[in-house]
């Protein structure tokens, strides 16, 4: 798929049940955000993030891409968003973007084949929603993704270890976790 296209081309390229599943699977989150923090800035952050992380979840599945016409935006939202909102945890929202994205670099840089820059940007955009929680959500991603690794590995043999695997869906699985268990 052209890295150049639109992040309406990458959702029209997914197939018409991915579209359905994430679209209603990101209208019960969104809606649940507002459940669950009622009508605030916490609960308007979250639905983006949620909305986001389902349709990248979605898209890496299928394509094992992490769009950066989708991250990248999201991205500069929510930090937007967190700084008008919070400006006092302005610091939070800033270093643990980058604390969270350096965590993926430096793998990415001793073993390239390991993970995409989607990954690291994700983790970015994780840490500028949670703040500080981005750990626990980091934590979360990584203990289900060595989960499904071993199932993999127990059901294909030794051989599969080299198996790629879509690691984009175990990142926002652990940020939707922490955020609704309360996570900033």
């Amino acid at each position: 798929m052209n890295p150049r296209l639109s992040a309406v081309a990458y959702v029209r390229a997914l197939t018409r049940r991915s579209q359905v599943a994430a679209g209603c699977a990101g209208i019960v989150l969104a809606t649940g955000c507002f459940a669950r923090f009622g009508v605030s800035a916490h609960a308007l952050v979250g639905a983006i993030l949620t909305i986001v992380l389902v349709v990248l979840t979605a898209i890496d599945l299928q394509r094992r891409l992490l769009p950066d016409v989708i991250v990248l935006p999201a991205l500069g939202v929510v930090l937007i968003l967190q700084l008008a909102f919070y400006p006092d945890h302005a610091v939070e929202w800033v270093l643990a973007a980058l604390a969270a994205a350096l965590f993926f670099f430096v793998p990415l840089l001793v073993y390239p084949a390991g993970m995409g820059m989607g990954d690291v940007k994700l983790a970015a955009l994780l840490g500028a929603a949670l703040g500080k929680s981005v750990a626990a959500a980091i934590v979360v991603g990584l203990l289900a993704a060595g989960a499904v690794g071993l199932v993999v590995v127990a059901h294909e043999g030794l051989g599969a270890r080299k198996k790629a695997i879509a690691f984009g869906p175990f990142l926002a699985f652990g940020g939707l976790l922490v955020l609704f268990l309360g996570g900033r």
